[in-house]
């Protein structure tokens, strides 16, 4: 059973630092996401984003700083943090070759959840995510909104209280980012806390409650969307806002490593 979640923000990292040898990923970040909010961490490739979200779901270890999840530091507690998690990474992690209800089941099992419950669990989870029809179908047969919509149902499936998605509707048509807009909304309902990281700015300000830019491996700025953009002036756009604070040259976009791996998820989900 997890530990009950200490009152408090749902993500808190303090002064969080992490190198890849000489290059600094993330640079001291100080971030606070409330419990139950949609929070949208945003800004270029290479801005660090994807390296904190690993440090939150203890995929990288906290080599200086701090991280919590409802209270619970990562490097300390890292299984129980890590129960009180789902994930959703940029790159895919639906099994082609297995059906949607395999695919759940499987991550069922990696989460440890009680056997006499998975089933159910399983069942419960495709079924929010409007897949019942199609869970006993090859994965490999889901359209790119299905698949993330599967991959949710994966993130779902040990019950959560924060839910971490790394760019979730890359790729996807109008229609199929719409659906995952509505599921998202619906998990936020019900009370889970929700982190994401986009580059679309039109699903930024749809979805979040509040923002954070990331640039360099800092937090270059953080509010709601309405306060960023009238800092700008009266007329600015969350775009302006992301322009202004991490710029808008291709060379401050990130690396070509990061172009190729977004481009192979959209092809992939298209």
């Amino acid at each position: 059973m997890s530990p009950a979640p200490a009152p408090g923000p749902a993500i808190e990292c303090t002064g969080l630092r992490y190198r890849f040898g000489d290059h600094v990923a993330v640079d001291g970040v100080d971030l606070d996401v409330r419990t139950g909010e949609m929070f949208g961490l945003l800004g270029p490739n290479g801005a660090g984003k994807t390296t904190t979200i690993r440090i939150l779901t203890t995929l990288l270890p906290v080599v200086e700083g701090e991280a919590r999840i409802l209270g619970l530091d990562v490097s300390k507690s890292p299984m129980q943090a890590r129960r009180l998690v789902g994930y959703v990474p940029q790159q895919l992690s639906a099994d082609g070759q297995l059906t949607g209800r395999e695919n759940v089941s499987m991550f069922a099992r990696l989460f440890d959840v009680p056997r006499r419950e998975r089933a159910d669990r399983v069942a419960e989870v495709l079924h929010v995510m409007n897949l019942d029809d199609a869970a006993d179908r090859l994965a490999s047969t889901f359209s790119g909104g299905m698949v993330r919509r599967l991959e949710l149902a994966q993130a779902l499936v040990n019950r959560p209280r924060v839910l971490i998605l790394d760019e979730p509707t890359i790729g996807l048509d109008p229609v199929g980012r719409d659906t995952v807009w509505d599921r998202l909304r619906l998990l936020q309902e019900e009370g889970i806390t929700v982190l994401i990281t986009t580059h679309y700015m039109e699903e930024a300000e749809e979805l979040c409650d509040r923002v954070s830019l990331m640039h360099r491996g800092r937090i270059r700025a953080m509010g709601t969307p309405t306060e960023l953009e009238a800092r700008l002036g009266p007329d600015a756009t969350l775009e302006d806002v992301f322009r202004f604070y991490a710029g808008d040259s291709l060379e401050e976009g990130g690396e070509l490593r990061d172009v190729r791996s977004t481009r192979r998820v959209a092809r992939r989900l298209g």
